[in-house]
C-alpha cells in the first residue's frame, strides 16, 4: 500500500501542463492552456487547462479534474495505478507500507496483469541478452536487420526460448497465476488445465501502451517453414485492446507534436528502423487494418499523416477504406509509395534518414489526388468502371468536413476525371443527403433523454448542462440505456452557486458595514446554518467548509479536486472553471475602458446568494401555510397562521425588491 506522504509528494509534484501535454497537442489562449479532448472526438477545441487551478475541463463532454484524474480517466488506471505512473514521470520513490494477506488477495486485477506484463518483458528480455540461445538466435537475427544495441533495448525487444513450458514455469514460479497468464494470452490452456507458452522459438515485440506500459506482444518465428506463421500476436485482454492501440507511439508522441505531422507504416520493422535513422515521428498499426480508436489517438498530436505504402498494390487497395476514416476524422492525409521491392524499412536503411525525409518530401502526394490516379488505372477505358471511380473518389472527398478543401478537391478533380464540377457536387449533394437520412434515422431509433431547463435562472449563470456530472451527460446524450429525464431545477442551481463561490472565493475578504474586513466563507456559512440543501454533492461540500470552519479553516478548491467521491469531484472542478476570460486588450491604457471583475463585487454576489437561497425558504413555508389554511378550522389557529402567513410575504417582498423579482400579493 503507497503511503500517504508518497501520494502528498506525487499530488504536489504533477504539473497539470505537463502531465496532460504527454497526451494532447496544447495551444495558449490566454491564460488557460486548450487542446482537443482526449476522452470524445471533437473538431473545435473545447479542452481546457488551468496552470494556476492545475485543473483541466472539456466545456464539450464536460469532464474534468486534476492531474491524478486526468492519468486515471484516460488509461483506466486504477488510484494505485496513477500514482506510480505520476511517481515515475518525476522520479518520485514510491513508499510503501507492508500490506496484509488479504490486501495482497484484493489487489486489483488490471494491476495484476500490468505487473504480469512488465515482468514477462523483462523475462524475455533477459532471455535475448543473458542467455547462450538467445545470443546466437534472438541478438543475431537483430544483428542481421541491422538493428543498433540502442534501439534493441529502447524498444524492449526479448526472445522466447523454443521449449514448450520455459516462460510460464517461470512466471507461475515467480507467484503469478496461470489464469492472468491465459488472460493476456502469454500461455495457452490445455485441455486437461496445463498451460504451454505462446510465443516459444519466437523474437518479441512488446507493445506498449500510450503511458509506457507493457500491454502485449508481437512474436515473429524465425523458422522457414511456410506451416508456421509468420506472426503471432497478444490477444484481446483486460489490459490490451488493438483497436486503441499503436504501436510505438509511445515513443513517437513528442516528435510527432513537434514535427506536427505522423508517419503511418504497416510493420514493427518500419518503425525500429526509421527511429534508427532519426525519424521518430512515426507509428504502425501492426499489420491490421485502421481503426476509429487508433485515428484518434493520432488526432490527439496533430492533424497531418503520412502514410507510406511499400509498393504492393493489393495491399494499397485494401488500406484506401482506412484511409476515408482518417479524412471523415477531420485529418489531412497525404500518401507515398515507395520504389518497387522497397519499404520503409529497407529504403531509410540503404539510403539513411536524411535522403528518406527528402524522398518523402519530393514524392508524397494528396490522397484524393493518389486515390483518383490509381483507380483510374484500372478502369482501362470501360465507362462503368470509369463511373463507379467517379462515385468512390466523390465518396471520400464527401467525409471532409472542412468545405473549403472540399471545394478545391471537386475542382481538381473534375479536370482529373474529365468531367463537370456540377456534376460532381450533384453527386457529392446526393452522397451527403443520404448519409444524412440514415443518421436521422438511426438517431429514430436510440432513446434520448432531455434536460429540462427552468425558469428563473439566477442572473450570470451558466446554462444548465455546464453543472451536470459525466452520468448526466451520457443520459443526456443517449449514449446509455437510461430512459429518466435529468432535471436541473432553479434550487440546485441556486445551491451549487453558493458552491462556486464558497471554492472561488471562501477565503477572500468582504467589507461589511459595521464589521470590517470577513472572509466571505464563515459569513455565509453562518447566514445559511439553517438551510438543508437539497442537492448531494452541494450539501456535502458545504458540510465540509462547516466542519473545517470549527478550526477555523477554509478549505482550498483543490482539496476537492481528488475527493474520492466523484460528484464532489465534478462540482468543484465545474465551479471553478470557466469556458471564458476578459481578453487582455481590454482595461488597457489606449482604449480607457474598465471592465470590472466578480471579485471586486464579493459583498453584493454573497448577499445575493443567500438572499436567493433564503427566498427560497420562504417561499416553501408560504406554500405550506397556504395548504394548512385550506384545511384548519380552529378561529385562533388561522389568525395565527394568517399573522405567520403576512409577515413570511412581506419579508419575500423585501428579498425580491432586493432581488429586482417581482412578488405577487
Amino acid at each position: 500500500m503507497i503511503t500517504k506522504e508518497t501520494i502528498e509528494k506525487v499530488i504536489d509534484a504533477a504539473r497539470i501542463e505537463e502531465v496532460v501535454g504527454d497526451f494532447v497537442d496544447l495551444k495558449k489562449r490566454g491564460t488557460s492552456l486548450i487542446g482537443n479532448c482526449p476522452f470524445h472526438n471533437e473538431k473545435t477545441p473545447s479542452f481546457h487547462v488551468s496552470v494556476a487551478k492545475g485543473i483541466y475541463k472539456c466545456f464539450g463532454c464536460g469532464v474534468g479534474g486534476d492531474s491524478l484524474k486526468f492519468v486515471m480517466e484516460l488509461e483506466k488506471y486504477s488510484y494505485p495505478e496513477a500514482i506510480r505512473y505520476l511517481a515515475d514521470r518525476y522520479n518520485i520513490p514510491v513508499e510503501e507500507v507492508e500490506r496484509s494477506p488479504a490486501q495482497i488477495a484484493a489487489q486489483d486485477k488490471r494491476e495484476s496483469l500490468y505487473v504480469l506484463s512488465s515482468w514477462a518483458g523483462k523475462y524475455f528480455k533477459e532471455q535475448l541478452w543473458t542467455t547462450a540461445l538467445g545470443q546466437s538466435i534472438g541478438l543475431s537475427y537483430f544483428k542481421e536487420r541491422g538493428y543498433r544495441d540502442d534501439i534493441i533495448k529502447k524498444f524492449d525487444l526479448g526472445y522466447s526460448p523454443d521449449e514448450w513450458t520455459s516462460m510460464s514455469d517461470a512466471a507461475i514460479e515467480a507467484g503469478f497465476h496461470k489464469d492472468y497468464l491465459t488472460n493476456i494470452g502469454l500461455s495457452i490452456q490445455r485441455d486437461d488445465g496445463s498451460v504451454y507458452d505462446r510465443f516459444r522459438g519466437r523474437v518479441l515485440f512488446p507493445i506498449h501502451n500510450l503511458t509506457g506500459r507493457i500491454i502485449g506482444f508481437g512474436g515473429r518465428t524465425l523458422r522457414t517453414e511456410k506451416s508456421v506463421p509468420k506472426y503471432v500476436n497478444s490477444p484481446e485482454s483486460d489490459i490490451y485492446h488493438k483497436s486503441n492501440v499503436l504501436y510505438g507511439l509511445n515513443f513517437a508522441k513528442k516528435a510527432i507534436m513537434d514535427e506536427d505531422s505522423c508517419y503511418l507504416v504497416e510493420g514493427y520493422a518500419d518503425v525500429l528502423s526509421m527511429h534508427q535513422a532519426g525519424v521518430e515521428n512515426v507509428v504502425s498499426s501492426s499489420g491490421t487494418s485502421l481503426t476509429v480508436g487508433q485515428i484518434k489517438l493520432i488526432s490527439r498530436f496533430t492533424k497531418n499523416v503520412i502514410i507510406l505504402f511499400d509498393g504492393d498494390a493489393a495491399g494499397i487497395k485494401a488500406s484506401l477504406r482506412g484511409t476515408d476514416m482518417l479524412l471523415e476524422e477531420g485529418l489531412n492525409v497525404k500518401v507515398l509509395l515507395f520504389p518497387d521491392g522497397n519499404d520503409p524499412d529497407s529504403y531509410v536503411q540503404k539510403y539513411g534518414g536524411h535522403e528518406f525525409k527528402k524522398y518523402i518530401t519530393e514524392h508524397q502526394e494528396d490522397f484524393i489526388f493518389y486515390k483518383t490516379n490509381i483507380l483510374l488505372k484500372d478502369t482501362g477505358g470501360d465507362p462503368v468502371k470509369r463511373a463507379e471511380v467517379i462515385r468512390e473518389v466523390v465518396q471520400s472527398i464527401s467525409l471532409i468536413p472542412d468545405e473549403i478543401k472540399v471545394s478545391v478537391f471537386i475542382q481538381q478533380c473534375s479536370h482529373l476525371l474529365d468531367i463537370e464540377e456540377r456534376v460532381l457536387l450533384t453527386e457529392l449533394n446526393k452522397m451527403r443527403l443520404h448519409k444524412a437520412k440514415e443518421q436521422d434515422r438511426k438517431d429514430s431509433f436510440s432513446s434520448r433523454s432531455t434536460i429540462q431547463t427552468p425558469p428563473g435562472m439566477p442572473d450570470g449563470m451558466p446554462p444548465p448542462d455546464f453543472f451536470l456530472t459525466d452520468e448526466e451527460r451520457i443520459d443526456a446524450g443517449g449514449s446509455t440505456s437510461a430512459e429518466v429525464p435529468v432535471v436541473i431545477t432553479a434550487e440546485i442551481l441556486q445551491e451549487r452557486e453558493v458552491v462556486r463561490i464558497l471554492l472561488n472565493y471562501g477565503a477572500e475578504l468582504a467589507t461589511w458595514e459595521g464589521d470590517g474586513d470577513i472572509p466571505v466563507a464563515p459569513l455565509m456559512l453562518s447566514a445559511l446554518d439553517d438551510i438543508d440543501f437539497e442537492d448531494r454533492p452541494s450539501a456535502l461540500i458545504v458540510d465540509v467548509f462547516k466542519k473545517k470552519a470549527e478550526n477555523y479553516e477554509i478549505p482550498e478548491a483543490k482539496f476537492f479536486f481528488s475527493h474520492e467521491d466523484k460528484e464532489i469531484q465534478d462540482l468543484a472542478i465545474t465551479s471553478v472553471s470557466s469556458p471564458y476570460e476578459l481578453s487582455p486588450n481590454w482595461n488597457d491604457d489606449k482604449r480607457k475602458i474598465y471592465v470590472s471583475e466578480e471579485k471586486e463585487h464579493l459583498k453584493e454576489l454573497t448577499i445575493q446568494a443567500i438572499y436567493r437561497i433564503k427566498k427560497r425558504k420562504i417561499e416553501r413555508e408560504i406554500l405550506k401555510i397556504r395548504e394548512e389554511l385550506k384545511v384548519e378550522q380552529e378561529a385562533s389557529n388561522l389568525e395565527i397562521l394568517l399573522a405567520k402567513y403576512q409577515k413570511l410575504k412581506e419579508a419575500e417582498k423585501l428579498l425580491g425588491v432586493y432581488l429586482g423579482n417581482t412578488v405577487v400579493k
